[in-house]
């Protein structure tokens, strides 16, 4: 077997032992936040941080690219989870209160950023890029929080709702305004920009992103139904996750959304026996995927960023959150939804991670030249959409760092005020 090495103090250790050990001493480390009454996946989060480069540096770049996979995988169950969770008779006994809340939190984030960022530096390209990247959210701390604490109410299906619908939504956001914003750059040479082209890319993911779950979906429940041991079910389960995950990167479309119309279709056409089947087995598999993914998430956290957060990253930070609690509060307030919902489910989508990176890599690699030059360093010209690049994905990285540690946590706290997780 080719294994796939590193070196640490000259030792050529295979990254399956790693992986291995990693695994045992991340779940040690996760049950020592009980004792603090914090949610698990923090201790894994640290554990991986120091694991990175931030401190032993075992966990390098290097191989948390080869490990990529791993967290796909993560990704793909979860969002699974969150489309088995979204049954439209329940939704639909929870109003239009969700689709305000989905619309409302989305765009206060990215109007609130906007703005902010706008008065801060004066650069409407600037602003409108940390507007778009705002709204992009992490569903997987909030999965793990509410799987780990078997939380149950109204909250909680409004926050599978919300995690599982704002991504695409986001992404949608984030194709307008990285068009105007490209728009802004090219006039600034007098060139011109397809902005079309821009804004139809993320609307394309998105439609065959459903069109895919929807045509996949079909074919899993009339193969899950003739199937009537759970284990059987869960392998062909787990070999269409896989499946989704590596279609999905063939074509550019997005595996949250596609993996989770999938769950929506099964959880809304199928026998509940074959639901539970497929709980049953993803009740079993989701914590071990939550301690590699989340490891994972920790060893890519660079501490030694947050020095380099500055105003820009303070402001990004008040400005999103402010827009994601106060837009939850006025959809649920303007959909009529449960007080508790009203109070609490904002505190339950602060995560950020993944995605807004991917999307500050996207600005770093699409705005490379553009605009004007706006000084020379080393003989090399540094246009303004450089400057947008760099300062986008230092302060997101960054600030992902606070989102991650802070979202779980304030999860918790929200779905316990809402009396929703059991007291122990």
């Amino acid at each position: 077997m080719n294994w796939l090495q590193i070196g640490i103090n000259n030792l050529s250790i295979p990254a399956i032992f790693v992986i291995g050990v990693a695994t045992v001493i991340a779940f040690y480390f996760g049950r020592t936040m009980k004792f603090i009454r914090l949610p698990l996946i923090i201790g894994y989060m640290l554990f991986g941080i120091i694991l990175g480069p931030s401190f032993l540096n075992i966990v390098n770049s290097t191989l948390q690219e080869s490990l990529g996979f791993i967290t796909e995988i993560a990704l793909g169950f979860v969002a699974l989870s969150i489309g088995l969770e979204l049954k439209f008779s329940a939704l639909k006994r929870q109003g239009m209160g969700i689709v305000y809340i989905i619309l409302l939190e989305s765009f206060g984030a990215f109007i609130l950023v906007f703005l902010a960022i706008y008065f801060l530096t004066n650069n409407l390209a600037l602003a409108l890029i940390f507007g778009a990247v705002a709204p992009a959210s992490a569903p997987a701390g909030t999965v793990a929080v509410i799987q780990e604490y078997k939380a149950k109410g109204s909250l909680t299906k409004a926050l599978y709702a919300v995690v599982g619908f704002d991504d695409g939504l986001g992404i949608i956001i984030f194709g307008f305004a990285a068009a105007f914003a490209r728009s802004i750059l090219f006039h600034q040479t007098g060139g011109t920009s397809n902005a079309w082209l821009s804004i139809s890319q993320p609307i394309k993911e998105i439609i065959f992103s459903f069109i895919l779950g929807g045509g996949i979906g079909i074919i899993f429940c009339i193969l899950a139904r003739k199937l009537k041991n759970p284990t059987d079910v869960f392998i062909l389960t787990f070999g269409f996750v896989l499946g989704i995950i590596g279609l999905c990167k063939i074509l550019h479309l997005s595996l949250i959304l596609t993996n989770m119309i999938v769950g929506i279709l099964v959880i809304n056409t199928q026998p509940a026996p074959l639901i539970r089947k497929i709980h049953e087995r993803l009740s079993e598999i989701m914590p071990l995927l939550f301690i590699l993914f989340f490891t994972l998430a920790g060893t890519s956290l660079h501490i030694n960023l947050l020095p380099s957060l500055g105003l820009i990253g303070i402001v990004y930070i008040l400005a999103r959150s402010a827009g994601l609690v106060g837009g939850a509060r006025l959809g649920a307030i303007l959909g009529k939804s449960e007080e508790k919902i009203k109070k609490y489910l904002g505190l339950g989508i602060l995560s950020q991670a993944g995605v807004a990176i991917g999307l500050a890599l996207i600005v770093k690699h699409e705005f490379k030249g553009l605009g004007k030059v706006v000084e020379v360093v080393n003989g090399i010209n540094v246009t303004s959409g450089d400057k947008i690049g760099a300062a986008v994905i230092t302060t997101v990285t960054a600030t992902c760092i606070f989102f991650e540690i802070i979202g779980p946590i304030l999860t918790k706290i929200g779905l316990t005020k809402a009396g929703e997780i059991r007291k122990t």
